[in-house]
């Protein structure tokens, strides 16, 4: 009786610790909140945070939790977990390498030579040896070599079909199209749907001039409107505007003196086109003649020509599983990988492969799950949208949600560090977000925080945000 007495005892003091402990972080965390909401930066803005047990799912704190705010980049955390419940973590996009038309006992194709995307968003990166743009045109080459194809008396056609005509999310700005960060998406990407644009810079007050581009993009134009201002000034504030109708790419904006780099990385306009044109050229340097010019989807939709469809198998490319892709997506804040996978979740269930499908099967696949669509009114899935709304408390609960899954270490790898802590970082319109997860006391807890609408510094009010996160550790 006296041992089970004592075994009594020791159970209550340890509740009763865990019960101050709680108690503490629960003020603690009330007040670095109030401190926030108080503070001159916040005076027109609104603040929100939901703290949740991450094993439990129990409410740890809340501060505004049912108020829709843009998340920002923070958004992709949903895309992530979505697509690892929907896709899997092994999942692999595989993009296809065929021909159509005959190959003659000389090795003559009379035909097209037909790269066929499925949306992967890693053909051409630089991120893996694999994915690069040497190592899959020498891929591609090689396997039209081992067809016995000498001679193709036809064309190199990049089929981006599968993803349809609109590439850019609607609700994006002009302002970030043109920009690498607001890269459209496409049926087949090539090289992260980017390149980079060479600066030739001088004295403050003149004009910045364009020196090459890397790679070299011969069918366009290139016009800088860019304007040379100090060190001092804000450094790169320039913008791409993607030609419209034209070949004509223009630089608009200004551009600081203190920015080392003298480049800025552009989006592609046509990647299948691009990818089309670059495996043609190969083709030539290696002596494989090509009787016709590169062309696109896009481009032959313009002609009024028709896509010919792949009646022979070259090679299949796989690209890298989808928690190494999710990894990157993450660390870098990939938007034109959140887009590639959203679109991919429309796909798969048999939906319009579109932005809008997408962000429509997100909202129903958590509604199954219990979080009401109200709370998840998203329009895209990076976050580049202002127009997506999300709260904290939603939010939360969806990164909870996975704690439990076999696939969780893999989206916890993926989250970068900020103040120490394990977590994705959003920012966009005087908005800032954060969410992740922090270790308490031997108890793991997931968290969002977003604040909209702040005045002044952006890397001030960062660092207000981490001091009321600072209360987690």
């Amino acid at each position: 009786m006296q041992k089970n007495r004592k075994y009594l005892l020791l159970i209550l003091s340890l509740l009763t610790v865990l019960h101050l402990q709680a108690q503490t972080l629960q003020q603690g965390l009330q007040n670095a909140f109030t401190r926030l909401q108080h503070d001159a930066q916040c005076r027109y803005a609104t603040l929100s945070l939901t703290v949740l047990d991450a094993q439990t799912g129990e409410v740890v704190f809340t501060g505004n939790p049912d108020v829709g705010l843009a998340p920002a980049s923070t958004l992709k955390t949903v895309t992530a977990i979505t697509s690892f419940y929907v896709l899997g973590k092994d999942f692999q996009y595989q993009t296809q390498l065929g021909y159509n038309g005959h190959i003659d006992a000389d090795g003559t194709l009379t035909g097209d030579i037909i790269i066929k995307g499925a949306g992967d968003p890693t053909l051409g990166s630089w991120r893996w040896e694999n994915t690069k743009e040497p190592n899959i045109l020498a891929m591609m080459t090689a396997a039209i070599r081992q067809a016995g194809i000498k001679k193709v008396n036809g064309r190199i056609i990049g089929d981006e079909s599968v993803f349809g005509s609109q590439s850019i999310p609607e609700g994006w700005i002009q302002q970030d199209m043109g920009n690498y960060y607001g890269a459209g998406t496409s049926g087949l990407c090539w090289r992260e749907n980017q390149f980079d644009i060479k600066l030739s810079t001088g004295a403050v007050g003149s004009k910045v001039g364009i020196a090459h581009t890397v790679p070299a993009m011969p069918y366009y134009q290139f016009k800088s409107e860019l304007t040379m201002v100090g060190d001092n000034s804000g450094g790169d504030n320039a913008y791409v505007y993607l030609p419209v109708g034209n070949n004509t790419v223009y630089l608009r904006g200004t551009y600081g003196g203190g920015d080392a780099r003298k480049s800025i990385a552009a989006a592609l306009p046509d990647p299948a086109f691009d990818a089309a044109f670059r495996l043609n050229d190969t083709l030539i340097k290696l002596g494989i003649s090509v009787s016709n010019g590169p062309e696109s989807v896009n481009t032959l939709t313009n002609k009024n020509q028709p896509v010919p469809a792949i009646t022979g198998k070259l090679t299949t490319i796989s690209s890298p599983t989808l928690s190494k892709m999710v990894y990157w997506m993450d660390q870098k804040s990939i938007n034109l990988y959140a887009e590639q996978l959203l679109k991919t979740l429309a796909l798969k269930l048999g939906k319009t492969p579109s932005t809008s499908d997408g962000a429509d099967f997100v909202h129903d696949f958590w509604k199954a799950r219990g979080i009401d669509p109200n709370s998840l009114n998203t329009i895209d899935g990076s976050g580049l949208s202002p127009g997506n709304r999300v709260t904290t408390q939603s939010m939360a609960r969806i990164l909870q949600s996975a704690k439990k899954e076999p696939w969780f270490a893999d989206f916890y790898e993926s989250l970068p560090l900020y103040n120490n802590m394990k977590m994705k970082s959003g920012t966009i319109n005087n908005g800032l977000a954060f969410a992740g997860y922090q270790t308490h006391g031997g108890k793991q807890l997931c968290f969002s925080i977003i604040v909209n609408n702040y005045n002044g510094s952006a890397s001030a009010m960062r660092q207000k945000l981490f001091r009321v996160l600072d209360e987690l550790k």
